[in-house]
C-alpha cells in the first residue's frame, strides 16, 4: 500500500495525462456505442415528421427503419475511414497534434447533433454521426499508442489497461445519461447526442499542457533534452536512465530500419508472428461473444489472455446447456443470468486489458502506426460483420450459437499459450528478440528486422 501511494505521488503527471488521454480517447467510442440506442424512437419519429413537413406525406415504416439503420451504421464507416488515415497522419504530424485535431472534428459533430432538431434536418444527424465515427477512428488508434509510450516499464501494463477502463466508462456514461429522466427524453435527445462534445472539449483544452511521448521526442525528433524533460514531468524526479537507455537501444535499432507501410508490415518476415498474435487477439476480442488493471502486472499478459479465454470457454459451455434446458427447468434461467455475469467478469479481469497491452508492446515505434491501422480495420469491420450476421446465427442455431464462440476462444487460448512470449517487465528490444526466435527459427536472434537501407521513410499509406 505504501508503494502504491508513493507511486501515486511520484507519477502524478503520468496519471493526469492518462485521464486526459482517456477522456478524449477510448471514452467516446464506448459512449457512442451505447448512447445511440436510447433516442431511437424519437429520431425515427423526427425523420418521419421532417419528411411530412417537406413533402406533405409520411415515409413508409420500412424506409424510416432503413434511414435509422444507416444513421447507426454510418458510424462504422466513419470509424474505418478514420483508422485508415490515422497511421499516415500521426507519423507525419505526431500523435498529440492529430488528437487535438480529432477533438475539433468531434466538436463539429456535436454541433450538428445539437442543432439538428432546430434546423429540422435528419441529414445533420447522419453527418454528425459520420464525423463522430471519423473522430473515434482516430482517437481509438492514437490513445493506446500514446498511453503506452508515456509509461515506464513497470507501469506499462496498468497504463495500457486504462484504455479498456475508459471504454467501459464511456459505455456506462452513455447508459446513464441516456435515461429518459436525464437526456433521453423527446425534448432533450439532440443534447444527448451532442453531449460527448464535452469530453472532446476537456481534452482539447488540457492536452497542450502535456508533453509528447518521450520515445517520440528521442527517436523521431532526436531531442534528448526534451525527452528527459518530458520524463521528469510525467514520472517525477528520479533515476530514469535505464528507461532512456532502452529508448536509445530502440533508436539505434531503427537506424537501419524504415517505417513500413501496411503492406510491407504484412510481408515482413520479422513481423510475421507479431501479426499472427495481433490478428488472433483482435479477432477473439470481436468474436468472443461479448460486445482490474493491477492483475496485468501481477500475472502477466500471456496468462491473463489464455487463462481468461479458457474460463470464458467454460462459461459458454455451461451457458449453452442452461439455455437449452431452460424450458424444462424454470430455475435454469437464474443460472443463465449468473453465467452471463461470470462471462463478463472473466472478460474484464483477463483479455480486456491484456489485449491492449499486447498490441502496444509487441511492435516497436517504427511499426506501431501501421500495426494499429490493421487493428482499426479488424475492429470496425468486426463490429459491422458481427452486427449483420449474429441475428441470423441466433435464428438458426438458438442457444447453440455460443458453441461457435466457444470454439474460437478455445483455439485462441491454445494459440496464445503456445506462441505468445510473456512481455511483462520487458523492454521493446527484449520482446523483439523473443519474436525473432519465432520469425527466424534457430537463426541468430540479432537478425535485423529487414534489409532496407538506412534512410527512414515515415509513411503508412497502403
Amino acid at each position: 500500500m505504501a508503494t502504491f501511494f508513493s507511486d501515486l505521488v511520484q507519477f502524478q503527471g503520468l496519471f493526469q495525462m492518462i485521464f486526459v488521454l482517456g477522456i478524449g480517447g477510448s471514452f467516446p467510442y464506448g459512449f457512442h456505442i451505447s448512447v445511440i440506442n436510447y433516442p431511437s424512437v424519437h429520431i425515427r419519429k423526427f425523420i418521419n415528421e421532417t419528411w411530412i413537413e417537406r413533402h406533405g406525406f409520411p415515409l413508409h415504416p420500412e424506409t424510416v427503419m432503413l434511414l435509422w439503420s444507416f444513421i447507426v451504421s454510418v458510424y462504422g464507416i466513419g470509424g474505418l475511414l478514420g483508422s485508415l488515415c490515422c497511421g499516415y497522419l500521426t507519423t507525419k504530424y505526431r500523435k498529440k497534434k492529430c488528437q487535438m485535431c480529432t477533438n475539433l472534428i468531434m466538436l463539429v459533430a456535436a454541433l450538428f447533433m445539437a442543432f439538428s432538431k432546430t434546423a429540422k434536418s435528419f441529414e445533420m444527424i447522419l453527418f454528425g454521426r459520420f464525423l463522430y465515427g471519423i473522430g473515434t477512428g482516430f482517437s481509438l488508434n492514437i490513445h493506446p499508442q500514446y498511453v503506452g509510450e508515456i509509461s515506464p516499464k513497470k507501469l506499462r501494463g496498468f497504463t495500457n489497461s486504462t484504455v479498456a477502463v475508459f471504454l467501459t466508462l464511456g459505455k456506462l456514461t452513455g447508459q446513464v445519461i441516456g435515461l429518459r429522466e436525464i437526456l433521453g427524453s423527446e425534448a432533450l435527445w439532440p443534447w444527448l447526442l451532442a453531449s460527448s462534445g464535452l469530453s472532446a472539449l476537456v481534452q482539447l483544452v488540457a492536452l497542450p499542457f502535456f508533453p509528447d511521448s518521450p520515445s517520440y521526442l528521442l527517436i523521431q525528433k532526436g531531442n534528448e533534452e526534451a525527452c528527459r524533460k518530458a520524463i521528469r514531468k510525467l514520472w517525477g524526479e528520479g533515476d530514469h536512465q535505464a528507461e532512456i537507455d532502452d529508448i536509445m537501444k530502440e533508436k539505434a535499432a531503427m537506424t537501419s530500419t524504415k517505417t513500413l507501410r501496411v503492406l510491407e508490415v504484412i510481408k515482413a518476415r520479422s513481423l510475421r508472428w507479431q501479426l499472427y498474435i495481433l490478428v488472433t487477439v483482435m479477432t477473439t476480442l470481436q468474436l468472443c461473444g461479448i460486445n482490474a488493471s493491477t492483475l496485468i502486472e501481477r500475472f502477466g499478459r500471456k496468462v491473463l489472455l489464455w487463462g481468461g479465454y479458457m474460463l470464458m470457454c467454460s462459461v459458454l459451455a455451461l451457458l449453452t446447456m442452461t439455455l437449452s434446458l431452460q424450458h424444462q427447468f424454470f430455475w435454469m434461467n437464474y443460472f443463465s443470468v449468473i453465467l452471463i455475469f461470470l462471462f463478463v467478469i472473466f472478460y474484464g479481469i483477463g483479455p480486456s486489458g491484456a489485449t491492449i497491452s499486447i498490441m502496444v508492446e509487441i511492435f516497436s515505434q517504427s511499426f506501431r502506426p501501421s500495426a494499429f491501422l490493421i487493428v482499426g480495420c479488424i475492429n470496425w469491420m468486426g463490429l459491422f460483420v458481427l452486427g449483420m450476421i449474429f441475428p441470423l446465427i441466433v435464428d438458426n442455431l438458438g442457444p447453440f450459437c455460443f458453441l461457435i464462440f466457444l470454439g474460437i476462444l478455445a483455439l485462441s487460448a491454445i494459440f496464445i499459450y503456445l506462441y505468445l512470449p510473456e512481455t511483462k517487465g520487458k523492454s521493446i528490444m527484449e520482446i523483439k528478440a523473443e519474436f525473432n526466435k519465432l520469425n527466424f527459427g534457430k537463426k541468430e536472434t540479432s537478425v535485423t528486422e529487414n534489409n532496407f537501407p538506412k534512410e527512414q521513410l515515415f509513411c503508412t499509406r497502403l
